[in-house]
């Protein structure tokens, strides 16, 4: 599956840390940023796949689950780390749960809103994969 698990450089300091987000960090260039927050706990967001965005999720406060398929493989990953961010590449679909209290989920996107991008019903994001990803 298209997705990684990126290391945001921190610097510690007594006095609180500091995680850097440059441009040799992800692979794209950043031109949208959203965050998600006061979801509540039995929420889910995401819910889509994008046909050629891709997208680093950084769990900024507290955690969240990411549930992940191509269509063929189906994985969990939880975000609990500021300092770790989940690299989903594009023909991913997503689905954000299980949120904690006070959670907030920073998203660095390589295009700016484009809703011919999104494909937003589950079984249409399958027939898709199976058209154009053989």
């Amino acid at each position: 599956m298209n997705i990684a698990i990126i290391d945001i450089p921190k610097i510690e300091d007594y006095r609180g840390n500091i995680a850097v987000v440059e441009k040799d960090i992800i692979p794209f260039e950043i031109k949208r940023v959203y965050y998600l927050f006061d979801v509540p706990s039995n929420a889910r967001r995401g819910g889509h796949a994008h046909k050629a965005q891709s997208e680093l999720l950084i769990p900024l406060s507290g955690s969240f689950d990411v549930v992940l398929t191509d269509g063929k493989e189906k994985q969990t990953v939880t975000l609990n780390k500021p300092d770790k961010g989940l690299l989903i590449a594009t023909n991913i679909w997503r689905e954000l749960e299980n949120f904690s209290s006070g959670s907030v989920c920073l998203v660095l996107a390589s295009d700016v809103f484009f809703e011919e991008d999104y494909i937003r019903d589950f079984d249409a994001f399958i027939e898709y994969m199976k058209i154009n990803h053989k």
